[in-house]
């Protein structure tokens, strides 16, 4: 299967971002280099730049920006305002639908806003407690890739989960704690791709469990009758628009043991090496992963940017 924009690259300068000073930079370097080698397949001339902060330059004549940088300044935002004041069109979502995504405070506004269905929570300052029963989960709300996340299960637990949270931000995010299957689900061009299921063999979906080879098991599609599976999609679908993208997302859920789906958060760069999980559902469908990528470029170049 091919992707409806198949040659779009041919012959084009592409600008692949990788890198980024977030704590998700090993992932983001990977994620480039696959990205990078798939470019070439398809004919573009392909710049690689590992950007370590604001001060980096791109190329006279870039066509396109691949924006490979996960979590902190590639996600959140920033890299977009830069690009768009450059005037350089780039790959995902603008700046704020970036923003929005990448704050989990933000994003449960919207979600809730449109009755998109997820787990009760509050937000807490400095030396403030929780309301919420145990268990719950505490999470800084403007980390990537499960950085700083706790789930806590006695109260011996909860002071240092919320140290560590106020640590890497001014407000911590508290939710009602969801014991279900983990699930996401890819959203390209507006149609969602097929759930996969996460089976981590230790504990949650951690940061760890993410990125640690083995450490996982992986179903797709995921193992859900007809009906949940719609469920699942329209939950994940229902967390896109409220947050305003228009490219591409992976919608991370949680199914509780009614099947009642709980969307957790909304990615905007997720991984892109040729093992994550975007081009493991893509690939059920047909597109491999060269073709993801160049669907990518072409619903972003397709996409009205701020002058």
């Amino acid at each position: 299967m091919n992707s409806k924009y198949s040659g779009i690259l041919r012959g084009k300068k592409v600008a692949l971002l990788m890198g980024g000073p977030g704590k998700e930079r090993p992932v983001s370097l990977n994620s480039g280099a696959a990205v990078a080698r798939a470019l070439r397949q398809l004919g573009a001339e392909v710049v690689e730049i590992d950007v370590a902060g604001r001060n980096f330059s791109i190329p006279e004549k870039t066509d396109l920006a691949f924006n490979m940088i996960h979590g902190t300044f590639g996600e959140d935002g920033e890299l977009q305002a830069i690009l768009d004041n450059l005037g350089v069109p780039y790959t995902g979502e603008g700046e704020v639908g970036s923003r929005l995504a990448f704050d989990k405070i933000a994003s449960k506004r919207k979600f809730d806003e449109a009755s998109v269905p997820n787990a009760r929570w509050e937000i807490l300052g400095l030396g403030e407690k929780p309301s919420i029963p145990l268990p719950l989960v505490a999470k800084p709300p403007r980390e990537g890739s499960s950085v700083g996340v706790h789930i806590v299960l006695k109260p011996e637990e909860l002071d240092a989960a919320l140290e560590d949270c106020f640590a890497r931000d001014s407000e911590v995010l508290i939710e009602e704690f969801v014991n279900g299957r983990e699930l996401t689900v890819g959203i390209v061009g507006g149609a969602a791709l097929p759930v996969v299921e996460i089976v981590p063999k230790v504990d949650f979906y951690s940061y760890e469990n993410k990125y640690t080879k083995g450490n996982s098991d992986y179903f797709c599609p995921a193992r859900l009758d007809e009906a949940t599976t719609r469920s699942v999609q329209a939950a994940a679908l229902a967390a896109h628009r409220s947050l305003g993208l228009e490219v591409y997302s992976r919608v991370d859920v949680l199914l509780d043991a009614a099947n009642k789906p709980f969307v957790l958060e909304v990615n905007t760069i997720p991984g892109m090496t040729e093992t994550s999980l975007l081009p493991k559902a893509a690939a059920v469908l047909g597109l491999d992963f060269a073709s993801l990528c160049e669907e990518i470029a072409g619903l972003s170049l397709l996409v009205k940017r701020r002058p």
